[in-house]
């Protein structure tokens, strides 16, 4: 059985370690951990491991947030994997810092590359990992805060949040969306 894990961010150094490419850092954190390299092919970057049995198809859009359907949407029909067996990871500011939050469908939250996503696929019934990085920020501040660097109490936490994460995207491959949503929402 084949997964397609899908983290959303931005190609290029300087949104390396920023809020909004959340999604990359966690499939980055699963390649890893897996040891499994990203190679540069159609759309992103991809890599490929297994977890008990299930293959996993790693993507790092290279179409910017605001343009991941194209990318999604063409691994998808390339890997043929049905919506109910992609993850999207993404960031949120509606959730605090390092809360994971999986829904199974829903709203694109303002989120623009959800918003792209939902528009290619023409549903919004697919399966999301949403990452908390809160909002602190002031009035008008908001880009300003998903493309800026993590706070150095979050930069200490990153590496058991996106290890919490490796977890979760496995067991989504393994046991399933239902079972994964007992096991790691408000965790």
């Amino acid at each position: 059985m084949k997964f397609l894990l899908v983290g959303l961010g931005n190609p290029g150094a300087e949104y390396a370690r920023t809020r909004h490419n959340i999604g990359f850092m966690a499939v980055d954190a699963l390649a890893e951990a897996s040891g499994a390299p990203f190679a540069s092919d159609r759309l992103g970057e991809v890599a490929r491991c297994r977890h008990k049995g299930r293959q996993l198809v790693l993507l790092k859009p290279s179409t910017f947030m605001n343009l991941s359907g194209k990318a999604v949407r063409y691994w998808m029909d390339t890997e043929k994997v049905g919506v109910d067996r992609l993850m999207v990871v993404t960031d949120d500011i509606n959730l605090p810092f390092g809360t994971l939050r999986i829904r199974a469908k829903g709203s694109d939250g303002g989120h623009n590359g959800l918003k792209d996503i939902e528009a290619v696929l023409g549903t919004s019934q697919y399966p999301r990992l949403r990452f908390g990085v809160g909002a602190d920020f002031g009035p008008g501040r908001q880009v300003d805060h998903v493309l800026g660097p993590f706070f150095q109490e979050e930069q200490r936490a990153l590496d058991e949040r996106l290890g919490r994460t490796v977890e979760l995207l496995r067991s989504f491959a393994f046991i399933g969306l239902q079972r994964t949503m007992n096991t790691f929402n408000n965790t």
